[in-house]
């Protein structure tokens, strides 16, 4: 079956491009590469041996994606990444956030009804909970107002979707993960966002190689153990195998509801200063990092139960904080030698 995949050149979006091909799906791949690298498409193909076919294409133009759409007129499934994902940057611009996140879906769900494509997962976050009143979190967990304007736009994608699933013959999946990290284990994909990151372990590693000066932890006065916020991290490789599980379970039509929700993390919490001594302790480099102010949006802590997914999905992260931070650093070792 045919598989669009936007924002497949981004982050995420390659490394399940990789599990999908390698499981037989012939997948293309939909990106206007604002935060991402045209030769991804050719590091897929390194690690997989099949170029996906490639889309340079805003989403937000409704045009553009009609015609996209005719032209893969047999897209069986979508698995929606495309989206500005910065949670400080998205308080700054707010406008941007909801015009490009939610324009972009819009118009996906209004091409895919068109042409009659059957399932789509999307790609949405832990952080349509906001600061979560008791954790860990399940799927049940009241939705708070959100941190910050990306936070609200996936909460209102999410509502987007439940509305158009129940009036259309769509099925669907909502992926709610937490904070992913790592690298593919080839290290020709990982995490490398153009200009300054705004992700802790992109900012850790490129502190650690010299591309950066000292690493800024942003607040040390949380109600957390040692005062650092504290995330659920995953694996980017466990995330991605993810999303390839959610689609087949629609393709089986194992799907107990048109619209099903999944929390995709370890259960594990993590603080920032635990993932600094995790990285220290595989890359036998000393950090230099220093405390500074806490950054506008971020909430305070927050780690998944991922009960309902390990059931129903019968999927398990098995990647662990170690292998989260080797991989980033062999990964950022590996760019340095290009």
């Amino acid at each position: 079956m045919k598989v669009l995949v936007t924002g497949g050149t981004g982050y995420i979006g390659s490394h399940t491009v990789v599990e999908l091909q390698q499981k037989g799906y012939e997948v293309v791949i939909a990106d206007n590469l604002i935060n991402s690298h045209r030769d991804v498409v050719d590091r897929i193909e390194k690690i997989t041996g099949i170029k996906p076919c490639f889309e340079q294409i805003d989403l937000t133009v409704e045009k553009g994606v009609k015609q996209m759409f005719d032209k893969h007129g047999d897209i069986h499934s979508v698995i929606h990444f495309a989206a500005l994902k910065a949670v400080g940057e998205s308080v700054k611009q707010p406008l941007r956030y909801y015009h490009n996140n939610i324009e972009s879906l819009i118009n996906i769900l209004d091409a895919m009804n068109r042409i009659g494509s059957k399932t789509i997962v999307f790609s949405s976050s832990c952080t349509v909970y906001g600061q979560p009143e008791k954790l860990p979190v399940t799927e049940l967990s009241p939705i708070q107002p959100a941190c910050s304007p990306y936070g609200h736009t996936k909460q209102i994608c999410e509502e987007i979707i439940a509305n158009t699933l129940s009036v259309s013959e769509l099925n669907g999946v909502l992926l709610r993960y937490f904070n992913p990290v790592g690298a593919h284990p080839s290290a020709l994909i990982g995490e490398l966002p153009l200009g300054a990151p705004n992700n802790l372990v992109p900012c850790i590693t490129q502190t650690a190689i010299g591309k950066r000066p000292a690493l800024k932890v942003f607040g040390d006065n949380y109600n957390t153990p040692d005062g650092t916020a504290v995330r659920d991290y995953i694996h980017v490789v466990d995330l991605a195998k993810s999303h390839v599980v959610a689609l087949e379970r629609l393709f089986n039509k194992k799907n107990k509801k048109n619209l099903e929700i999944f929390n995709i993390g370890t259960g594990q919490g993590y603080s920032v200063l635990e993932v600094i001594q995790s990285f220290e302790k595989v890359s036998g480099r000393k950090l230099d990092y220093e405390i500074v102010g806490r950054r506008s949006g971020d909430i305070e802590k927050i780690w998944a139960d991922t009960t309902f997914a390990n059931k129903e999905l019968g999927w398990k992260a098995v990647l662990g904080i170690d292998e989260m931070m080797l991989s980033a650093w062999n990964w950022e070792i590996a760019l340095k030698g290009e």
